[in-house]
């Protein structure tokens, strides 16, 4: 099947690579002719593990190009998806539907034969209405069947989320529609994967449910970290003992400085928003969201607490800033508020990260960007952890303590062990758990 994506951002870029892996035939568009010049020399913009190989792939087998000519792309492409970014609003939580509308406008404009145009951006209810709307009166002679496909793909993890994933979601308005999008994912179909049929409102409403619901899990377990601190208890005992029931269930309930990245924070301010307009407020997603950003600025506190509130011409270093590890991307990232509130105190900071330093440097002034974790360390007060890439799990402990001017580490993704901490001398301040203090 001909397929045009509109958008090569990561979910247009992820998934044009992954339909061509399934044998279909993928134009990926973009406005910005930079990006597609270095998609075209075989330069990914962005940091996906596996993803510059699957392109490389697909691209030699012909199923995968790139242009930034639309017209060209959707003139014979029998489904055509949007996978144009939609912003939070400023001011306010709606999503930025200008960038969907546009395309659909292009999009019945350069079309000529019957097409079924799949809306793949995080929209909100009623998007998929007004993109009939606008690609019917922007192009009457054309039949048109719209889609809502909603993505769910983890950073870090894409590839096998879009090859492997728990179920697809298809909002459809007509048994066409419903036939383009079978075969397209014919291979999963094929793998007895779970295809969700349903109306194009209830599709989008379900991939906003499901970010807010597992943002709710994460907000959960770390407000019950802040009540294992104040009691003594231990919040991985409680995740586990928790997570053991099967209705509840042990994914996201891992606690941390709050999460960020381009979906969760963006998903939950779009949908308090479209519940508040439509008069049925979710006073839970309000809270989560409240939460979580209060959380973030909590964390310098934490931090600052390590090193006896006293900031003022000392050094921390930072491991890790992106809000995840596997990917480079720093939008919403916790330590995009953790840092200028350490450097409002006086401290000066030294950090590094595997991927996301040249993207950090964007945002964060007044850093000093180090070859790795060690160089990082060297000199510096205190150490603290805000991302748990792997290379942090298992640091050279010894080396570490001589580093540092004080042996101190703030944990806040838990990567290590009270036991292993105490053993190694350290003040180790954690999530959710006791503080072991050096002398202990």
């Amino acid at each position: 099947m001909k397929v045009a994506m509109i958008g090569a951002g990561y979910v247009g870029l992820v998934s044009g690579a992954c339909f061509s892996e399934f044998g279909h035939e993928v134009i990926c568009v973009d406005v910005d002719p930079s990006k597609i010049g270095r998609l075209e020399k075989g330069d990914i913009p962005i940091f996906e593990p596996g993803l510059e190989q699957l392109v490389e792939k697909n691209v030699q087998a012909g199923r995968l190009s790139f242009t930034t000519d639309l017209a060209a792309a959707v003139g014979p492409a029998e489904a055509v998806f949007i996978a144009v970014g939609t912003p939070s609003r400023r001011g306010g939580g709606e999503a930025d539907l200008s960038y969907v509308h546009q395309a659909a406008r292009d999009i019945a404009a350069a079309s000529g034969g019957r097409k079924v145009v799949v809306t793949k951006s995080t929209v909100p209810v009623g998007t998929g209405a007004a993109v009939r709307r606008i690609l019917a009166e922007a192009n009457p002679a054309v039949e048109f069947h719209v889609v809502s496909n909603p993505e769910f793909l983890r950073e870090g993890a894409a590839i096998e989320d879009f090859m492997r994933p728990n179920r697809v979601v298809c909002g459809v308005d007509s048994e066409h529609a419903r036939q383009i999008m079978r075969e397209l994912y014919r291979p999963l179909f094929l793998n007895e994967t779970p295809i969700v049929f349903t109306t194009l409102e209830s599709s989008e409403l379900i991939k906003y449910a499901a970010n807010c619901f597992l943002a709710t899990k994460i907000t959960f377990i770390n407000e019950m970290a802040d009540l294992c601190e104040k009691v003594g208890a231990d919040v991985q005992a409680v995740a586990r003992g928790i997570g053991l029931d099967k209705r509840i269930g042990n994914l996201f309930l891992h606690p941390g400085p709050g999460f960020g990245g381009s979906c969760f924070p963006k998903d939950i301010r779009a949908l308090a928003a479209t519940a508040e307009n439509h008069g049925a407020p979710l006073r839970i997603v309000d809270a989560v969201n409240d939460v979580n950003e209060s959380r973030k600025k909590a964390m310098a506190d934490k931090i600052a607490r390590a090193l006896d509130d006293d900031l003022a011409g000392r050094t921390v270093a930072i491991l890790g800033v992106t809000f995840k590890p596997n990917t480079d991307d720093m939008r919403e990232s916790p330590s995009l508020a953790i840092v200028p509130a350490l450097q409002r105190a006086g401290a000066a900071i030294r950090a590094y990260d595997p991927e996301g330093m040249e993207e950090a440097a964007k945002l964060l002034d007044g850093v000093t960007w180090c070859e790795d974790a060690y160089d990082a360390m060297e000199g510096a007060d205190a150490v603290a952890i805000l991302t748990e890439w792997n290379i942090f799990r298992a640091l050279d402990l010894d080396r570490v303590k001589k580093l540092l001017k004080r042996p101190v580490m703030v944990d806040l993704r838990n990567i290590y062990t009270l036991d292993e901490m105490r053993a190694a001398g350290f003040r180790y301040v954690s999530i959710g758990r006791s503080e072991i203090r050096a002398e202990d």
